[in-house]
């Protein structure tokens, strides 16, 4: 199979050379035609916060198997080729349940398997307060307890990959440096925490700040406040939700400019309402913007929006190049995680996209390529 496009760092026109999931060449466009062609190609986006899409939510107490795949395939559609799929703050046999599903989903499911490196638990440890709370419940808001989480992480065959946290929890910062010795990625978020907690996460091993500017209070100190010492805090990469409601251009653009694109990662936090239609579901409501919220706060209850538009609207708000928001997208949470990059060269057998886009314009997924041909 032969496949044209310009190339998202170097904007040439090439002809790929595809068979059986690799790149078998390389070459100049030429006049023959190719069998699949877009304006754009890039590897594929790697989100490591989806709670779910269209009704389904990873953390209800019912998720099934088949409905992890529809969401594994509703992502695709997006460009999102791997993602983390996030569990939040919840009863304990909730978590159990979901962790286990997802772990047979991926041992049953090839396609599942080869999108699904791990799994992301935001929560149960968070801030019990409103607004550092967020639309997580505040019945199930409880300070860590490394035994607990061993036995999540079992229920997860050992799959666990990311697990954010509020550090001023009582004995959050002990619990930090043991999660962290097992290989997982320790997040700091939904926290009402002071700078100096902060910094001592951030020695006992936090590694990223979850969806940044989020999940927080409505009014901080001008100064001193855990957003600016996390955005001081080069040993930090930060997740943000550009999906045009989480956060003002403005504040993309900051978050940007102090973190710089290298320590940067677009997440959309796509909610379960994620790909609905305008309107009232249980307890939460997606409003004709797209904006999902908890009806009667002002509180956002995750995203209705996917990764291909957040890399969009990354683009237009922080004035990034079209590479650099993509690799925000990709690359660099699949760094954050250990995992491989993934490349657009000869011989790799990376997933890819086929994409459209013009400065200034909408993000456009045609297609993914490659997905389900190995695991990630």
């Amino acid at each position: 199979m032969i496949v044209r496009a310009r190339h998202y760092v170097t904007g040439l026109r090439l002809d790929f050379a595809v068979e059986d999931g690799k790149f078998k060449g390389i070459r100049d466009a030429n006049t023959a035609k190719p069998d699949r062609e877009a304006g754009w190609i890039a590897p594929a986006l790697f989100d490591l916060q989806i709670n779910g899409c269209l009704g389904i939510d990873f953390s209800s107490p019912t998720v099934t198997v088949e409905q992890v795949r529809q969401v594994i395939d509703e992502c695709r559609k997006h460009g999102i080729a791997g993602l983390l799929p996030t569990l939040i703050t919840n009863s304990f046999e909730a978590i159990v349940h979901g962790l286990g599903t997802l772990k047979k989903a991926r041992e049953t499911d090839p396609v599942v398997a080869a999108a699904v490196p791990g799994f992301h638990v935001e929560g149960p440890y968070i801030a019990s307060e409103d607004g550092p709370r967020g639309a997580h419940p505040r019945k199930h808001a409880r300070d860590p307890d490394f035994d607990e989480f061993q036995r999540w992480q079992d229920a997860a065959g050992g799959q666990i990959r990311l697990f954010t946290l509020a550090p001023e929890r009582a004995g959050a910062l002990r619990f930090i440096e043991q999660v962290a010795r097992t290989g997982v990625v320790v997040a700091i978020g939904h926290t009402a925490a002071t700078p100096a907690i902060i910094r001592d996460a951030v020695a006992a091993g936090a590694k990223l700040s979850t969806h940044i500017g989020n999940g927080s209070h409505a009014v901080l100190p001008r100064h001193e406040n855990y957003i600016w010492e996390q955005l001081a805090a080069d040993e930090l990469w930060a997740s943000m939700i550009p999906d045009g409601h989480h956060l003002p251009p403005s504040l993309v653009k900051v978050i940007v400019r102090a973190k710089t694109p290298r320590r940067t990662i677009i997440t959309c936090d796509a909610s379960s309402l994620a790909g609905l239609p305008p309107g009232r579901y249980g307890e939460w409501e997606v409003q004709p913007s797209g904006r999902v919220a908890v009806p009667g706060t002002p509180f956002l209850a995750g995203s209705g929006s996917f990764t291909d538009s957040c890399v969009g609207n990354t683009i237009r708000m922080a004035g990034v190049s079209l590479a650099e928001a993509v690799d925000m997208a990709s690359a660099h949470p699949r760094e954050l995680l250990g995992l491989p990059n993934w490349e657009l060269s000869e011989g790799a057998t990376s997933p890819f996209m086929l994409f459209d886009w013009e400065p200034g314009g909408e993000f456009v997924v045609r297609e993914v390529i490659g997905v389900g041909s190995r695991r990630p």
